[in-house]
Formats: C-alpha cells, sequence, structure tokens
C-alpha cells in the first residue's frame, strides 16, 4: 500500500471545498432539525409528507410500535390503530431481546433481527448497542456468511441498491433511484469473494448490509447516510445458476474491459451523485480487483478497502498491543504468514510500515523480517517471475520450502498469522513448532467464518500447553486449560472500520492516507488495560466498542488534519467530543 501523498498533487487543493450546511449529526445536512434537537425536544416525523396514522406505523425510521405515548397517538391518527397499552422503548427491548433469545438457529436471529430493522430502525440499533457482544455475531460473522448463502430463500424486500449489466451505460439514474440524497457512506460488493465461502454473486448483498449496521451501531453514522450496494456482473458459482431461486444474473461473471467500464461508470456517477466526500468501501471483492480497484481510485475518490486496509489495521493493532506481553519491539519479532491475497499481503505492508516508521528503517528492509506462504509454499525470490504483482515485494533470499510447517521450522517466527481463508491448517504439529521455540508465541487464526478458521482457540491453548497468545476473525469462547481461564481475542475488522469511517466522515477527508489506518491501528491498541492484558486479551471487550470508535475517529481525524486532507474547518478543539456529538442515537424521540 503505497503511499498516497505523493500522488494527489494539484488535485488535493481543488477537492477542499467546505459545506457550510454541515451538522454534528455525521457531517450532512440536518434538513428537519433531528440532530440539532436534544432528546427531550419535539421533532416532526417527515417523510415527503408529515407521516401519521397507518403509514406512520409503516415506516421503520419513525415507528415506535406501543412506545407511541396517548398524546402521540392522538396527534397522529394512530388511535385504534394499536393495542392500549403504552410501553417504554427499554421494556421493548427486554421483550424482543427474550424472543430472540428462544430461537436456537444464528439464521433464525439474523432473520428476527433483519425483519426489527425493517419495521422498526431506532428499535433494532438500540438492541444491537445494548446488546453489541450478544448480538454481533449475528448481524455480523459468522452468520452473516450463512444469510449469504440462504439470502435468495430468505429474501424479503429489498434493503439496499443492486446495479447490474443491464443497467450499464445509466447506473447515475438508478443512483437517484434511492430515496436518500445525502450519503456519506456506501459499501460495495461484486459478490465474487464472500468472507471465506467464495462467489456468490448477487447474494452478497448481506454483506454491505450487514457491514453498514455496525457503521450506524458502533461508529454513530446516521442510517440514512448509509448506502449498500451491490454490482452485478454475473457468477461462476454453478449451483446459483442453476438455482431457480437465485436473485441475480443468471450468466457467467464478466470479466475485462466489460467489468472495469461498469465499474469506472459506478465511480464517476457516486462522485456525480453524492459528491467528493463520501467514503467508498470495497467489500469481497475477489484478489485480483481489490487492488486493482484500490490502486486505480484511491488518488481519485474517497476509497479504502476493508479486506486489505481494515485487516491489515485491526491486526495490527494486535500485534502492537501483543508486544506488552511479547516483550521487545515490532522490528525484534519475525512474521509469518499463511496466505498472501489481499489481506495477508495488506496485513504484511502496514506491519512494514508500522515498523518503518517506529525504527526510521527503509520499508525495503522492514518488509525482510515478514515471510508469506501461499498454496505453493514460500514466497521466495526463485518464484519472483511467476508471482502476482502483489506478492512480488515480499519474495526474499530464502530456499525453496513447500509447507507452513517446513516454514516455521527454518524461518522460527514470533508470530504466526493466518488468513488463508483455509480451516484446520493450523495442525498440531505447526503449533507444537511454535511453541518450542517461542515463550509466547502469537496465532492468529484470522480467517472467516469460524469453520475457515486456521485453528480453534481450544486447539491453539492445548497444542502450546497454555503459552500462546491467541486472537481469531470469528468469536471463541473462553477456554480452560489446567486450570486456567484464557479468553480469545477476536481480530474483528469492526473494531476498525466504523471508528474508521467516522473519523474520516467528521473530518471532510478527501483522502485516505496510510498514515490514518496506522493512526486507527495505535488508537485500539491504547484501549486494552492491565485487567485485559491478565485475561490474555489483546483487544479490548466490545461492550466498550462505542467509545473505542470515538477514539478511534479522533486520531483519523487529527491525522487527516495534520495531512492536510480535511476540509471540515476550523478543527474542533476536541476531537473526541466531537466524534462522540456526532454519533447517531438511538433513543426514541417524542413527536410533535
Amino acid at each position: 500500500m503505497e503511499s498516497t501523498m505523493n500522488e494527489l498533487g494539484s488535485n488535493a487543493a481543488s477537492v477542499l471545498d467546505i459545506d457550510p450546511k454541515t451538522s454534528v449529526g455525521g457531517g450532512v445536512e440536518d434538513v428537519y432539525g433531528e440532530d440539532f434537537a436534544t432528546e427531550d425536544q419535539l421533532i416532526t416525523p417527515w417523510t415527503v409528507s408529515v407521516a401519521s396514522g397507518y403509514s406512520l406505523l409503516r415506516d421503520p425510521r419513525h415507528n415506535k410500535g406501543l412506545a407511541f405515548t396517548e398524546k402521540e397517538r392522538d396527534a397522529h391518527y394512530l388511535s385504534g390503530l394499536l393495542p392500549p397499552v403504552v410501553l417504554s422503548q427499554q421494556l421493548q427491548e427486554k421483550k424482543l431481546m427474550n424472543s430472540i433469545r428462544q430461537y436456537q438457529l444464528p439464521i433464525q436471529k439474523y432473520m428476527a433481527m433483519m425483519e426489527l430493522e425493517e419495521r422498526n430502525e431506532r428499535l433494532f440499533y438500540k438492541l444491537l448497542i445494548d446488546n453489541v457482544e450478544e448480538l454481533l455475531p449475528v448481524v455480523y460473522t459468522p452468520t452473516v456468511g450463512e444469510a449469504c448463502q440462504k439470502y435468495g430463500s430468505i429474501f424479503r424486500r429489498p434493503q439496499g441498491l443492486y446495479i447490474s449489466l443491464k443497467e450499464k451505460g445509466r447506473v447515475l439514474d438508478v443512483l437517484k433511484n434511492w430515496p436518500e440524497r445525502s450519503i456519506q457512506v456506501i459499501v460495495v460488493t461484486d459478490g465474487e469473494r464472500i468472507l471465506g465461502l467464495g462467489d456468490l454473486g448477487c447474494q452478497g448483498m448481506g454483506i454491505p448490509v450487514g457491514k453498514l449496521s455496525l457503521y450506524t451501531a458502533l461508529g454513530g453514522i446516521r442510517p440514512s447516510a448509509c448506502l449498500p450496494i451491490t454490482i452485478d456482473v454475473g457468477t461462476n458459482n454453478e449451483k446459483l445458476l442453476n438455482d431457480e431461486f437465485y436473485i441475480g444474473l443468471k450468466q457467467r461473471r464478466a470479466t475485462g474491459q466489460e467489468y472495469s467500464e461498469l465499474l469506472h461508470e459506478f465511480m464517476s456517477a457516486v462522485k456525480q451523485c453524492y459528491g467528493e466526500k463520501v467514503l467508498i468501501q470495497f467489500e469481497d471483492f475477489a484478489n485480483h480487483n481489490a487492488f486493482e480497484l484500490l490502486a486505480k481510485y484511491r488518488t481519485s475518490h474517497l476509497v479504502f478497502n476493508d479486506d486489505i486496509q481494515g485487516t491489515a489495521s485491526v491486526v495490527l493493532s494486535g500485534v502492537v498491543s501483543a508486544l506488552k506481553v511479547l516483550g521487545g519491539s515490532l522490528a525484534d519479532h519475525k512474521f509469518l504468514f499463511l496466505g498472501a491475497g489481499e489481506a495477508g499481503t495488506g496485513i504484511a505492508e502496514l506491519i512494514a510500515l508500522e515498523m518503518s516508521k517506529r525504527t526510521n528503517t527503509p520499508l525495503e528492509e522492514c518488509r525482510k523480517r515478514i515471510y508469506l506462504v501461499d498454496s505453493k509454499g514460500l514466497i521466495v525470490k526463485s518464484r519472483f517471475e511467476s508471482l502476482q504483482h502483489f506478492k512480488q515485494p515480499w519474495a526474499h533470499d530464502h530456499e525453496p520450502v513447500k509447507t507452513l510447517l517446513e516454514a516455521v521450522n527454518a524461518l522460527k517466527p514470533t508470530v504466526l498469522i493466518g488468513a488463508s481463508g483455509m480451516g484446520k491448517t493450523f495442525t498440531k504439529e505447526v503449533v507444537e513448532a511454535m511453541s518450542s521455540f517461542n515463550e509466547r508465541p502469537l496465532i492468529m487464526a484470522l480467517s472467516n467464518p469460524t469453520s475457515q478458521a486456521e485453528c480453534t482457540a481450544e486447539e491453539a491453548y492445548s497444542w502450546s500447553k497454555g503459552k500462546a497468545i491467541f486472537a481469531s476473525g470469528s468469536p471463541f469462547d473462553p477456554v480452560e486449560y489446567e486450570g486456567k481461564v484464557f479468553v480469545p481475542g477476536q481480530g474483528n475488522n469492526a473494531y476498525i472500520f466504523p471508528g474508521f469511517g467516522l473519523g474520516v466522515v467528521m473530518s471532510g477527508a478527501i483522502r485516505v492516507h496510510d498514515d490514518m489506518l496506522l493512526a486507527a491501528s495505535e488508537a485500539l491498541a491504547e484501549q486494552v488495560t492491565d485487567a485485559e492484558y491478565e485475561k490474555g486479551l489483546i483487544y479490548p471487550p466490545f461492550s466498550k466498542i462505542r467509545k473505542i470508535s470515538a477514539e478511534i475517529a479522533a486520531k483519523v481525524a487529527a491525522k487527516a488534519y495534520e495531512l492536510g486532507l480535511a476540509s471540515r474547518l476550523p478543527r474542533p478543539a476536541n476531537l473526541v467530543k466531537y466524534a462522540e456529538s456526532c454519533m447517531y442515537s438511538p433513543v426514541y424521540r417524542n413527536y410533535r
């Protein structure tokens, strides 16, 4: 990930446009004054006109269900449309959580949450914020993977925009069909590499929907400012092509010029429709397209790839945090990766950048502390000509090594990171080898969903005889080994991207710079307490995620101002307090 500063050139000055109509409600014009009002002030539930009666109960943004007061029921023609009881939002939350806990299967809980979002937006986010550790695995990984696989059969109503090859040449018109105009964050996928599940085509929409619900719940971006998009260019998944209930284009994936032209039209239309400062997050694109799109658009658009940059940032944070347990500096450690795709190389590059920054050593020298293993073995100089361009910086002088176990024994790394998308690849022999020459090996099995994790928490702790510091991409329960309880960390991107997005939005940043990602990593690492280290944690608990997101947003915004990439002036005196004031609140509002 080359630094973008040198590439911005003269274009940077032309996009420092300041919108005087911004507000603290996430940074866009607040037409109806909802975010300027305090929670006890009255607001008007506008749709196209004032929502009232039956239409108000069918409007998820303003519907409060049985929480409408008697005065509100009289004023908005709701009398008789609801049972006579009036419930508080807290009681509604308690009732729904009891209901959700009755379901046995995670996919049932997922569907219940999605149905709630479709009828009562604020209550959905209240549940998610207040019960984040319990519900995060339901609305996000690992359950969202199963939801995408079954998206055709559980599909109820559209939750985002679908742009297919049929719309080529009129993408701008399709974007204008979306009812909101003040969009701040777009999450877009083409469905080709959904988690570790492969090509799910149009059914990958579950990923942008899930990510944006976390932008709101964890980062405080207003729901109306979020837009999930799936670009449907076909699928190479034979099972889906033969499925009569498949909701996407039933054709092989478009590639080459046809694909590039549709994506370019989309990127141009987004800027034309929503302006320079909308954050576009690329999600679950295949490796070859992910790197190309990020390289192509990072100097002309505000773009961020969560699989490359978000994963890298959260893993770097875990590594920096673990140094307090491991000892030594970042440059004292040797890193070995299993997996050299967009996640693996993205993490490796950000670790090298941080190492270079801390030691004042050239980036090329820092890369020599980091080794990657792909499907053909250790990436070495003798393979250079046959390597994809994003793997070439990691081709070091070393004899060829075929397997991960051989690489571990030959290199003796202190940190082992899995980003392969292949389960059960950190075998007992690999973990035992790591433990034989490290007092406290750091083992990170990051592949999602849980079935694709390189090893489980229990395997890591038992095979290492309790020596390992372990983190994974999907959640694992605490493990008891020889009388001691180990709490596995979760290197979840949800720690980073919501706060990162808030920082970008509230500063009016016009580009994403690598130093902003480093700032996010450092901010997250600072949130781990000594008590949490004692439990074996290298990430803070998700129960503190909104506070964590505010701290990350403040550090990201500060770096944007420092780099001259922020357009929202003057700079707030206290960025943490400003970040907290920008966050969406799911508490019900009182209606006139």
